[in-house]
C-alpha cells in the first residue's frame, strides 16, 4: 500500500487551529467549548471518517492487503478460487468380544471421538473383501473378531484429524459390535485455504501462465485440493530407463494412497499444461512403513502413560508429515520424543524398523507411520 500520512483526530484539530490562528489578523477564540472550536472538531471528525474510507478502499483493491471475501473477489477476476476445506478420512477397526455369530457394520454407521466433538461415517469400499452389497455393509463372519473399514469425517476441516485411538466410541449401537478404534492417525483433513496461502498460490498461478514449465505442472497438481504434494522426474521412465522427452509425476494427497479418480484428475490437469509432443504418466507413491519402538523415562510426579501417548502421537504425526521423497533420520526420533513433552527426561532403546539406521525414500516413495510403540 502507498505510504499515506494518516492523521488521528487530535492532529487534525491541532493543525486546523494552528492554521486559523496563523492566518487570522484578530484574536479568535479557539478554546475548548467555543463555537469555532466546535466547528473545527466537527470538520476533523468528517475528515477522519473520509480518511478511514480511503484506507479501507486501498486495502481491498490489492491482493496483498485484502482478506476474506474481498480477497476471494480479487483473485476471482483472474479465474482463481479459494481451495475448500478437506474432509479427514482413514480406517477404523470394529471389534467384538464374542465372535460366535455373524455381524454386519452397515455403511452410514457413525463413530466418534470420546468427547463427541468429531463424528465419522462408514463409507463404501467395494474392494474391501468384507464388503457385501447385498447386506449394505461390512460382514464379520462367525469366528472373525474384527473388521477394518473406511470412514470420513462428517465435517470438513483439520478438526477431523484424529490421533491414534482417538476414534473410540460407537455413536450408535451395532448388534454384535463392542468397540471401535483407529490404529493410524488421520492427518489429511484441512481447513479452507487461508488468506496467506491463497496469496502465495496466486503468485504461483501467475508464474504458471507461461505453461509447459515445471512450475506450471506443479501448480496444476497443487491447485486440485489442499495437501497435494508431488515429485517430477524428467527424461526417465518409472523403472529408471532413460527416455528423452518423457517425464512422470508421483503425487500424494497426504494419505499415501491417493484414489484412482484423483490420479486421473491429476493426469488431466497436467495434460492441460504439458509441452506439445512430450509424454508423461502419473503414479501414486509407494508407501514405506516406519515401525518405531522406544523407551522413555519421565519426570517424577507425572503420568508416564499420558506422556508416552503424547510422544507416540508426536512421532506418528511427524512421520506422516514427511512428504514425498523425504527420508527419516534415525536420530530425529529421539528429538521428536524430547520435544513432545518437557517431562521426558531420557530416551533409549530406539529402533526404526528393527534397526538403528536412517530410513531413506526415493522420489517415488513416501514414508508413513506403522506401529509406534513407546514404553
Amino acid at each position: 500500500m502507498a505510504n499515506l500520512q494518516a492523521k488521528d483526530f487530535q492532529t487534525l484539530v491541532r493543525e486546523q487551529v494552528a492554521a486559523i490562528q496563523g492566518g487570522s489578523k484578530v484574536l479568535v477564540d479557539l478554546s475548548v467549548g467555543s463555537i469555532l472550536r466546535a466547528v473545527v472538531e466537527a470538520y476533523s471528525a468528517v475528515a477522519l471518517w473520509l480518511q478511514g474510507l480511503i484506507l479501507q478502499l486501498l486495502a481491498v483493491t490489492r491482493a496483498a492487503t485484502s482478506s476474506g471475501t474481498d480477497l476471494d473477489s480479487w483473485v476471482a477476476d483472474y479465474g482463481l478460487t479459494r481451495l475448500q476445506a478437506v474432509v479427514a478420512s482413514g480406517q477404523v477397526t470394529f471389534s467384538r468380544f464374542t465372535a460366535t455369530q455373524q455381524a454386519v457394520v452397515p455403511v452410514g454407521t457413525n463413530v466418534q471421538t470420546a468427547d463427541g466433538t468429531q463424528q465419522y461415517t462408514v463409507t463404501t469400499d467395494t474392494t474391501n473383501s468384507a464388503y457385501s452389497a447385498t447386506l449394505g455393509g461390512y460382514v464379520l463372519a462367525a469366528g472373525n473378531a474384527a473388521v477394518t473399514v473406511p470412514v470420513v469425517a462428517t465435517a470438513a476441516g483439520a478438526a477431523g484429524n484424529a490421533a491414534v485411538n482417538g476414534i473410540n466410541t460407537l455413536a450408535q449401537a451395532i448388534p454384535g459390535i463392542d468397540t471401535v478404534t483407529n490404529a493410524a492417525a488421520f492427518t489429511n483433513g484441512a481447513d479452507a485455504e487461508s488468506d496467506s496461502a491463497l496469496r502465495a498460490r496466486f503468485i504461483a498461478y501467475v508464474a504458471s501462465l507461461s505453461k509447459a514449465t515445471k512450475a506450471a505442472i506443479g501448480y496444476a497438481v497443487t491447485a486440485l485440493k489442499q495437501g497435494m504434494t508431488y515429485t517430477l522426474t524428467e527424461n526417465q521412465q518409472y523403472n529408471g530407463t532413460a527416455s528423452p522427452g518423457y517425464f512422470y509425476a508421483v503425487v500424494d494427497d497426504g494419505t499415501g494412497y491417493p484414489s484412482g479418480s484423483l490420479l486421473s484428475t491429476v493426469y488431466n490437469a497436467v495434460d492441460a499444461v504439458r509441452p506439445f509432443t512430450v509424454t508423461f504418466a502419473v503414479f501414486a507413491p509407494v508407501v514405506v512403513t516406519a515401525n518405531v519402538t522406544m523407551t522413555i523415562t519421565t519426570a517424577a510426579g507425572y503420568s508416564h502413560t499420558a506422556i508416552a501417548a503424547l510422544v507416540q502421537t508426536a512421532i506418528t504425526n511427524a512421520i506422516n508429515a514427511l512428504g514425498l521423497g523425504n527420508s527419516l533420520p534415525f536420530t530425529r526420533l529421539a528429538q521428536i520424543a524430547y520435544d513432545a513433552s518437557p517431562y521426558v527426561t531420557n530416551v533409549s532403546a530406539v529402533t526404526l524398523n528393527g534397526a538403528t539406521a536412517d530410513l531413506s525414500a526415493t522420489n517415488q516413495q513416501t514414508i508413513k507411520a506403522g506401529t509406534v510403540a513407546v514404553a
